[in-house]
């Protein structure tokens, strides 16, 4: 079922207690079910009427409510509003006194598609709250009967590519398919474009979308489970005018194209899902270059039973992080999951008992019952400063989003010194890795020895496509490259991805965690007081019992989880 809450209208209406909490979960399921809208499933239930909920908007917008059978909608005023994006946010102009262009939405309370309007007409849009019944009847009848429905996904995305002026066929991975789009420069093609681009891509799963300037040519690429593909892209004449759609999405100035920004869009997906893309725009030799984080809310599930650890290890890390002080350290590149283990963690730990506080560069998902802080340099706002701050807030557990420097790390370890769990990142290869990274920084190996709890050392590894996973052997070549022998796995079976078009024809669907988990116990907190190297300490981790990753990556192999190639990728 739906969750209400992300279903504008019936948020309102559960803010303004105009129905209970049943009623509004009844409404979004029937949202969730049948695909209509909220205020249709409001009037359908029997829980509001059409002019309730219309009054209900009127009031929270301070906008003027009309019935569009009594409209005076000429065809001057048809030509204010392009056709594409009165069908894509289904909404029609009902009046125009320059500068100000009266709109009735199908969602009125939709701020990215008011924005885009006004942005694609340079006109103040009013709006105007109507029967949606109305402004879907309306829409057709001076637009066209075509489908009104906003961009959903590919087949979206290809019609949009058309109405530019070019046929689509599949738009990713062979070079010799890659469409080039004869568009124009027209705003509202623009606009339309790039909203294609980040419905496709998103639905895709993205966690990163490219547009990267070339000197003959203006690439778009979306990064999917790790790896990057190659989506529809304009020709590069027209990258200046789809680099300054999204920095007009994102506040920031097009018109500066000598230093970099960066900044935020706030989206909201055609399915009701919240999306918050930051944006990272850097000048180069031949243009801009922009980059997209993907940051899906409702996509990361915040519970450590659910992040692929084995039985023996998530009782240890539970354990560990119910521990009253001290440092417990997660370890990876960028992109294996590190933020969304200690979100999961925190989950685990928050309770009414327990203040906790969090410090991140940025704050990438909010958690309720958590005051979490984001790192501004610029005003001072550093990891060290707001951890300083951080300790006269009587806080029981804090999260440090990275130990940066020397400054972060001794105040990190004064506060779990001082009775408080802390937990932080780090950048390094392996668990192990983690203490000489410290050492490295200038931190005295006894407070070391003396506060850090466990390192958990993670990547992120492709998972086999479901639907064209096959069996195969694995030479011996690369059983050796694992450190096996045939005679090691005559009873496991190994798998690939023969590629299809569900996964792009990459063999892989999906990504799950390989894990290394160092708990520091008393042999290992010796070792460090002596500042021994990393190869020391994780011989002797593995001594006492811990896991690899390649170990943990094996495991993933035998599941039937993932292939050779990924575990060598990822563990060499």
């Amino acid at each position: 079922m739906a969750d209400y809450l992300s279903i504008p209208l019936l948020s309102l209406i559960a803010d303004l207690n105009l129905l209970d909490e049943f009623q509004i979960e009844e409404a979004a399921g029937e949202v969730d079910a049948k695909g209509v809208t909220a205020f249709q499933a409001l009037v359908d239930l029997g829980y509001l009427d059409a002019d309730r909920i219309i009054q209900a908007l009127c009031d929270h917008l301070g906008a003027e409510s009309m019935d569009l059978n009594d409209a005076m909608i000429t065809p001057d005023l048809i030509k204010l509003l392009p056709s594409g994006l009165a069908k894509q946010h289904k909404c029609m102009p009902v009046s125009y006194f320059d500068p100000t262009l009266q709109v009735a939405f199908l969602d009125p309370l939709d701020p990215a598609a008011i924005d885009e309007i006004g942005f694609t007409t340079s006109l103040d849009i009013q709006v105007v709250v109507a029967d949606p019944a109305q402004v879907v009847a309306a829409v057709k009848e001076h637009y066209g009967e075509d489908e009104a429905d906003a961009v959903a996904g590919g087949a979206a995305f290809d019609e949009i590519l058309k109405e530019m002026g070019s046929d689509s066929s599949d738009d990713r991975m062979e070079e010799e398919d890659i469409v080039k789009i004869d568009v124009t420069g027209d705003e509202r093609d623009i606009a339309a474009f790039v909203d294609a681009v980040l419905v496709t891509a998103i639905g895709d799963r993205a966690s990163d979308i490219h547009f990267e300037p070339f000197e003959n040519d203006f690439k778009i690429r979306a990064r999917v489970d790790g790896a990057l593909y190659e989506l529809t892209s304009p020709p590069k004449s027209l990258a200046t005018n789809v680099v300054s759609r999204i920095k007009v999405m994102a506040d920031l100035k097009p018109d500066e194209r000598r230093r970099p920004q960066d900044g935020r869009i706030p989206r909201i997906m055609p399915d009701g899902r919240k999306i918050d893309l930051r944006v990272s725009c850097l000048p180069t030799q031949f243009g801009e270059s922009v980059v997209l984080r993907v940051l899906d809310r409702e996509a990361i599930t915040l519970d450590l039973d659910a992040l692929g650890f084995p039985d023996d290890m998530l009782t240890q890390i539970k354990d560990i992080a119910k521990t009253p002080n001290g440092i417990f350290i997660v370890t990876g590149p960028t992109g294996s999951g590190k933020t969304t283990t200690l979100y999961s963690t925190l989950h685990e730990v928050n309770s009414i008992g327990d203040k906790i506080l969090s410090v991140e560069d940025p704050v990438e998902f909010d958690i309720d019952g958590i005051m979490q802080v984001p790192v501004r340099e610029a005003t001072g706002m550093t990891f060290a400063a707001g951890l300083r701050s951080f300790l006269r807030q009587d806080p029981d557990i804090i999260m440090v989003g990275e130990m940066r420097d020397l400054e972060t790390a001794q105040i990190s370890i004064q506060a779990s010194l001082t009775g408080h769990l802390v937990l932080s990142t780090l950048h390094t290869n392996d668990a192990a890795g983690a203490v000489t990274r410290l050492l490295d920084m200038g931190v005295e190996p006894f407070l070391i020895s003396s506060s850090l709890l466990c390192v958990l050392a993670q990547r992120l590894i492709r998972t086999v496509c479901k639907k064209c996973k096959s069996p195969f052997e694995p030479t011996d070549g690369q059983l050796e490259a694992l450190g096996l022998k045939q005679t090691d796995t005559s009873d496991s079976k190994f798998y690939y991805g023969r590629g299809c078009s569900s996964c792009h024809d990459t063999g892989y669907s999906g990504r799950r965690g390989i894990f290394e988990f160092l708990v520091i116990a008393e042999p290992v907190r010796e070792l460090i007081n002596i500042s021994a190297p990393t190869i020391v300490i994780r011989q002797k981790a593995i001594e006492l019992g811990m896991s690899t990753l390649r170990q943990d990556g094996l495991r993933g192999i035998y599941d039937g989880d993932t292939t050779v190639e990924e575990v060598l990728r990822y563990t060499s």
